[in-house]
């Protein structure tokens, strides 16, 4: 499993797109507040995000109510201030990968407390960064293909012999 956490979201699109991508690679999203949306049940409804029952969903009051509650050991941070791309890191089953909010990334203290973890998209010099959905999704289909993809479908009903 793959721990996506969202370190004070902004923009509830890409919230949304992120908690699709964990429904289907069945990891677990962890929301860090202050969060720029509302995800009560009626805001999500209204949304129609029918996938959302799907998504193992956390919330937290902070980055210290995060790690209060949780043994983080193998950490990630995205960030485009990273001194090595995403293909060194070996992640492993159960680890954690840290987004920051659209407009500022990551906290810089957070960062510098886990220099030798952060980890950046390879792109070009001139481009400022991917979107978080999509930086999210990159990161988290590399963890899970590491591991061999646990409990997802590797072939679709094309590659499944027809009855009869």
């Amino acid at each position: 499993m793959v721990n996506i956490v969202l370190v004070e979201p902004e923009i509830p699109q890409n919230c949304g797109n992120i908690a699709r991508t964990c429904a289907a690679t069945r990891s677990r999203l962890h929301l860090v507040k202050p969060l720029g949306f509302d995800i009560s049940e009626k805001a999500v409804k209204r949304a129609g995000l029918d996938y959302w029952p799907m998504v193992d969903l956390r919330v937290y009051d902070g980055l210290d109510d995060l790690f209060a509650q949780n043994a983080v050991t193998d950490l990630w941070l995205a960030t485009t201030k990273a001194p090595r791309d995403y293909a060194q890191a070996q992640f492993r089953d159960g680890c954690w990968l840290f987004f920051g909010k659209e407009t500022a990334g990551l906290p810089e203290a957070f960062r510098m407390a886990h220099a030798q973890r952060c980890i950046r998209i390879p792109m070009r010099e001139d481009a400022r960064s991917l979107n978080l959905a999509n930086s999210v999704a990159v990161l988290a289909y590399e963890a899970l293909k590491q591991q061999g993809f646990p409990g997802l479908s590797g072939s679709g009903p094309a590659a499944r012999p027809a009855p009869g």
